[in-house]
C-alpha cells in the first residue's frame, strides 16, 4: 500500500513538472540573462562566420579585384577592400563586442548589397547566406551587444 502511494505521489510530482516545464516552453519572457547570453551566441558565431568569408577576400585580394563587382561606380578594387573593411575587420570587432551597433552598419550594407546586388535578391537560393546574415546584422544593430561585450562592459 506504501509502495503503491509512493508510486503515485512520484507520478504526480513528475507530471506537474513537466507541466510546469511546458508552460515555461511556450513562455513569452525572458531574463536579462538569457538576452545576454543569446546576444553574445549571435554575435560570436555570426561574427566568426563572415570573418571566414572576409579572410579568404584578404588573402585572395590580389586575384580577386579584377573580377569583383563594381557598386557604385566606386571601382571593383575599391569595392573589394570595403567588403574586406565590413566583413573581416567589423566581423572582429562584431565578436569582442566593441563599437556593435557601429560595425554592424557596414555588415548590414555589404549584405544588403550582396543580396540584392550579387545574388539577384534570390533569398531562397544562391543569396540565402545572405539573406541570414543581413538579419543577423540588423538584429545586432537593433538590439545592441549585450551586457558581455565591451561595450556592455564599458556601459555604451
Amino acid at each position: 500500500m506504501v509502495k503503491k502511494f509512493l508510486i503515485l505521489a512520484i507520478n504526480i510530482y513528475f507530471a506537474q513538472t513537466n507541466f510546469n516545464n511546458m508552460k515555461r516552453l511556450f513562455s513569452t519572457k525572458y531574463s536579462a540573462v538569457s538576452f545576454n547570453v543569446a546576444m553574445l551566441l549571435l554575435r560570436i558565431v555570426s561574427g566568426a562566420l563572415i570573418m571566414n568569408h572576409g579572410y579568404d577576400k584578404l588573402i585572395h585580394f590580389s586575384e580577386r579585384k579584377a573580377t569583383f563587382m563594381n557598386f557604385v561606380g566606386l571601382g571593383s578594387t575599391s569595392s573589394l577592400a570595403l567588403v574586406i573593411f565590413a566583413e573581416f575587420f567589423c566581423g572582429l570587432f562584431l565578436i569582442i563586442g566593441l563599437l556593435t551597433r557601429a560595425v554592424a552598419i557596414p555588415l548590414v550594407i555589404a549584405m544588403a548589397v550582396a543580396l540584392i546586388h550579387a545574388h539577384g535578391a534570390d533569398f531562397f537560393g544562391q543569396g540565402e547566406k545572405a539573406a541570414l546574415f543581413l538579419v543577423a546584422f540588423f538584429s545586432i544593430f537593433l538590439l545592441g551587444p549585450g551586457k558581455a561585450s565591451i561595450d556592455g562592459m564599458i556601459g555604451k
